[in-house]
């Protein structure tokens, strides 16, 4: 045979970049979404089930505060490990192995016999929730570029306010069907388990190993993200970044701060908006679960708004501190204002309306999901996330308590509402102190 007839070129197979790409990323986050309202609607099951579940197992006011409490210890202690371990795991998994055990732990909870079995499952419960919120931040800078990483937070964040909006009417509707409380824990179990199969589904793997990314999403995605960490590691200092780097460091605290403001708001007017509502207007419970379903579905759809003007702007030019600090200076500002007018209100219907506009703009806050990945280096991204939610996780479990104490101590509630009304003013301030441009460990 001769040599000459041998061709030794080899082509690579043509993989055709022209193509319209697919839009993977965004379906794994509006998965994300349906997981993080699951979350919210099971850390309801129990708020809404417990006159039921004291009338059967005879609990004191006492006990049942401690038992409603209990969820949130797990879930603060677990903030920091969980986020180590999504900088280190597969963070599709970490989700998916947290959504797979929470539901396991809710079914669990409709077999309870006694306190002390309750208490158990829902601290288990809190430990299994824990790694959703940064394993999702994790997700982020696997997927998004930059400049799309606010409908990205805003959409996975979406899911606190639409979670607790639509949480009650399903709650109701388990407890019907399947024969009162146990039925409807195990029924919110069930349902987390085939709601964390789906999601797994879609979000398994990264952008270069998933089957149903095209290859122009794919090479989207790398030279997004190769351009973004290029252009940090330009002005990397070259040392190897630690934790006294981060705690040291204003971005930090300001971020941690930032999210407990955030919280402080958020947990108030979940923990104590319907008991304001009830004391003040004199609703009954069939009008505050519509109140709620109102005013939580506005905060739904000022979170996605407020993602979508983000990523907008950023898109048409806009400097990341300029809008960041805007977004949230405006958030924090509207949001004390509304609570401000909301002491003052006179009709429910006022009162209603405020509440709803107050959360409009607090859930512009979900934007904070995006601040990890900003100022962190991207192996730490897991981590930095999980410090901030701790930081939102103990305005969690302070918020209700003093209010509380301020409520039964003065009998009003203009104190609490005041206290709100900083946190808003605190939020728009550490805010715009934040340099959403600057990794910490880089130099300029």
């Amino acid at each position: 045979m001769a040599r000459g007839n041998v061709n030794l070129n080899v082509q690579e197979p043509r993989i055709d970049l022209a193509a319209k790409p697919t839009n993977i990323r965004w379906r794994v986050f509006f998965m994300l979404l349906m997981l993080v309202t699951i979350n919210y609607v099971d850390r309801a099951v129990l708020s809404i089930a417990m006159p039921a579940i004291q009338k059967d197992l005879g609990l004191d006011a006492a006990v049942v505060g401690t038992i409603l409490s209990a969820f949130f210890w797990g879930y603060a202690a677990m903030q920091i490990p969980s986020g180590w371990i999504a900088d280190r795991v597969r963070p599709d998994k970490v989700v998916f192995g947290a959504a797979l055990g929470w539901g396991i732990v809710q079914t669990l909870t409709g077999f309870i016999t006694g306190v002390k079995s309750l208490m158990f499952l829902r601290v288990l419960l809190g430990i299994t929730e824990a790694p959703v919120m940064p394993g999702s931040s994790k997700l982020q800078t696997i997927w998004l570029s930059s400049k799309e990483r606010g409908r990205g937070a805003t959409i996975i964040d979406s899911g606190a306010p639409l979670g607790t909006a639509v949480g009650g009417p399903i709650i109701v509707a388990f407890m019907a069907w399947f024969g009162g409380w146990r039925g409807a824990l195990i029924g919110a179990g069930v349902l987390t388990i085939v709601v964390a199969w789906l999601v797994w589904r879609v979000i398994k793997g990264g952008p270069a190993s998933n089957s149903k990314v095209n290859a122009a999403e794919r090479e989207y995605i790398r030279k997004a993200l190769a351009e973004e960490y290029e252009e940090h590691n330009k002005n990397a200092t070259g040392i190897k970044i630690g934790a006294k780097d981060y705690l040291s460091a204003r971005n930090f605290w300001c971020m941690c701060l930032g999210w407990f403001s955030f919280n402080t708001v958020f947990y108030g007017l979940l923990t104590w908006g319907p008991s304001y509502l009830a004391q003040t207007q004199h609703l009954d419970i069939k009008s505050i679960g519509f109140s709620t379903l109102v005013i939580f579905g506005c905060g739904f759809v000022g979170e996605i708004i407020g993602g979508l003007i983000t990523d907008k702007w950023r898109d048409k030019g806009g400097n990341f501190n300029t809008v960041m600090r805007t977004m949230l200076s405006i958030a924090g500002i509207m949001t004390a204002g509304a609570i401000f007018m909301l002491s003052r209100s006179t009709s429910l219907t006022m009162a209603i309306t405020t509440l709803s506009i107050a959360l409009f703009f607090l859930r512009w806050g979900g934007l904070y999901w995006a601040v990890p990945a900003a100022i962190s280096q991207r192996e730490h991204v897991g981590t930095i996330g999980g410090c901030m939610n701790l930081a939102g996780n103990i305005a969690g479990v302070i918020t209700p308590i003093y209010i509380g104490l301020i409520v039964s101590t003065t009998g009003s509630y203009f104190i609490a509402l005041m206290v709100f009304v900083c946190a808003g003013l605190l939020l728009a301030t550490v805010s715009s102190l934040i340099n959403y441009n600057k990794k910490i460990g880089v130099s300029n």
